[in-house]
């Protein structure tokens, strides 16, 4: 699924028009993104917490080449699913994919 049918999704269970909800999508996802570039966690219970994780420098390697890389420091976006969420994926009902 990709932001366009969650948005027709919502729209349609919520009874809400596609541009309302399309706002409200817009909404949560820059919120969330502002509170993780400040270092903090976004935490919605039932789903799970939104964070970052940083990434020391490291040494690396050139899969074509062999060469040593060097690769930069970085802050890198986490997300921990809650409880709610892991059982819910891993429950019988779930449909499997192929």
């Amino acid at each position: 699924m990709n932001k366009t049918e969650l948005i027709e999704k919502v729209a349609k269970s919520s009874k809400l028009s596609k541009k309302d909800v399309h706002a409200v999508v817009d909404g949560f996802l820059k919120s969330i993104e502002a509170s993780m570039k400040k270092g903090e966690k976004v935490t919605i219970v039932g789903f799970g917490t939104f964070g970052t994780v940083s990434r020391k420098a490291r040494t690396g390697r050139n899969p074509k080449t062999g060469k040593e890389i060097k690769i930069a420091a970085k802050t890198a976006p986490k997300f921990s699913p809650g409880k709610a969420l892991r059982e819910s994926v891993n429950s019988k009902a779930a449909p499997k994919k192929k």
